[in-house]
């Protein structure tokens, strides 16, 4: 086959990307991407039901699927769960997008309570993996699929106090890199979006509850190439872009979208 051939007309597989998290500020800017490039959706929520059927129906008018399912981060059951619906919905899915994550706390390592970074863990480390264990059998079955991680940019240049995510992301890290390894024969690729400081969801939480100064916001600016923090919608160009046939020879990598943070 002529190497001008391998990718399909089509931008996406057949079925739908299943997103956790997929209510929260960037997990819904990453669905919205996916809806608007051409992939029907399979929204989970774990509380916000409401946001979640708003924004399903905002995302029907790209004229896709979408549905929407219950799951809970740190419940295996519960995710397998999701997945048993979506799967029942769509046919297939594609491409599981892992955006879901707890509030983080800003707190030094040092003052960080025990039970902060045992939920961390079970949340981002504990429920990625399950995802994943949920989601490989099918994706075996289909030929091929795909896993997006969104991560964090602290993994470029250590970001004091926000240990939270970046060690669990971390971990996530690793984890991706073995999937990479062990499940490409089978046709299935996992990737990471490295997220940097994004104009949206917890960050303006975090603002809010006064977690970031004016001495920490110039700070974080002049650790930074590009000098503004970033767009949510540039979170979801990257993560279409890996869901998508267009890198289909593309895993176990890590896509920054930090502003050049760590440069």
């Amino acid at each position: 086959m002529e190497q001008g051939h391998l990718v399909s007309e089509a931008l996406f597989p057949k079925g739908a990307a299943i997103v956790f998290g997929g209510t929260g500020g960037l997990g819904a800017a990453s669905a919205r991407e996916l809806a608007r490039s051409g992939s029907d959706l399979a929204l989970c929520y774990r509380s916000r039901k409401e946001q979640a059927e708003t924004l399903a129906e905002e995302f029907r008018a790209f004229g896709r699927t979408v549905t929407i399912h219950a799951a809970d981060a740190t419940d295996a059951d519960s995710i397998a769960a999701a997945r048993d619906a979506a799967q029942a919905a769509h046919g297939r899915i594609h491409t599981l997008v892992w955006a879901a994550g707890p509030l983080v706390e800003q707190l030094h390592l040092s003052r960080t309570p025990a039970e902060h970074w045992k939920h961390a863990i079970d949340v981002e480390v504990h429920g990625f993996f399950a995802a994943t264990q949920a989601l490989i059998p099918h994706f075996r079955e289909q030929g091929g699929g795909s896993f997006v991680h969104l991560g964090s940019a602290g993994h470029l240049r250590w970001p004091d106090r926000d240990g939270l995510s970046v060690a669990p992301k971390a971990a996530n890290e690793a984890l991706i890199k073995g999937l990479a390894r062990e499940e490409g024969r089978y046709g299935i690729r996992a990737n990471s979006v490295l997220v940097g400081v994004i104009d949206s969801g917890m960050f303006h939480d975090l603002l809010a509850k006064g977690a970031f100064d004016e001495r920490w916001i110039a700070a974080t600016k002049s650790a930074l190439a590009i000098k503004r923090w970033g767009a949510p919608e540039e979170i979801g160009y990257a993560v279409s872009f890996l869901a998508s046939n267009r890198a289909l020879y593309v895993t176990g990598q890590q896509i920054a979208v930090a502003g050049g943070f760590g440069i």
